[in-house]
């Protein structure tokens, strides 16, 4: 066991522009998959043993009558299959921002120094997207749905949500809302790429805004409040994109206009 970490923590990256046969890509992919898997199983394992903490924490958005009487479970074994589920929900949060760079490492030796260098502050912003998104399913998305649901016709039914509904549907959310969050680092690779613009952006809005109504209906989530709470943070992250891109553009621009007068100075 010592030996396998031993072996994954040295996993070799590429240099840039360095010659490699597949055998040697293919390795390296083979090791960095294993890194991935190993990672997540042992947050895994940490996240089963501490299962007692993640109800705690998955409990703490739902409202206090639902706290009170605790979702329930309908057959044998089902609280059991449920902590194995949230272990792996949990383990999949926690190192979603080790696969990514894990995928760049891998990635980044196919592209030039500079471009490298361009790409490397989104190690910092990918991960801090992905956990401002999570953090907003928590605290905003889900307790506001949740308590929609819960209390819809309370009056009428006595709701007694199950466990295996509540808690899935927690850890999708968070799991959700980290993925929209990384809007604008999307937006900034592809304008980097020069396949999108912010004029490309600003002229197509009102069918972004549609599109984007369309994304937070189809998210998880069959009430109102949800398609609202997801929809909201989508029109802002995208109007917060057409900045990036044009910020993106404007440093492009400076980097042309000092290349053109390198060239003149030399010439």
């Amino acid at each position: 066991m010592i030996g396998l970490f031993t072996r994954l923590a040295g996993v070799r990256r590429l240099g840039h522009g360095e010659e490699a046969t597949l055998v040697e890509h293919l390795t390296e992919l083979r090791d960095r998959m294993i890194a991935c898997f190993v990672v997540l199983g042992v947050v895994f394992a940490v996240a089963f043993w501490r299962y007692h903490d993640l109800f705690q924490i998955l409990n703490g958005p739902l409202p206090p009558a639902l706290k009170a009487s605790k979702p329930i479970t309908t057959e044998i074994g089902e609280a059991f299959t449920l902590t194995i589920l949230i272990s792996a929900y949990t383990a999949l949060l926690i190192t979603f921002p080790f696969t990514l760079y894990q995928l760049y490492a891998y990635l980044i030796p196919a592209f030039s120094q500079d471009t490298a260098k361009r790409l490397r502050p989104m190690l910092l912003f990918v991960p801090l997207l992905f956990t401002a998104g999570a953090v907003f399913g928590y605290y905003v998305v889900v307790p506001s749905a949740v308590h929609f649901l819960y209390y819809w016709a309370a009056d009428e039914v006595n709701p007694l949500p199950r466990a295996r509904s509540i808690y899935p549907f927690e850890m999708t959310m968070m799991f959700v809302m980290g993925i929209i969050f990384e809007m604008p680092a999307a937006v900034w690779v592809l304008t980097r790429a020069h396949v999108l613009t912010s004029k490309m952006m600003r002229k197509n809005r009102r069918i972004a805004i549609v599109a984007l109504a369309v994304i937070a209906a189809a998210l998880p989530g069959t009430d109102p409040v949800s398609m609202l709470l997801e929809l909201l943070p989508l029109l802002i992250l995208f109007e917060v994109s057409i900045w990036v891109a044009r910020g993106v553009e404007r440093s492009r621009d400076r980097e042309a206009a000092a290349r053109l007068a390198d060239d003149a100075g030399e010439a």
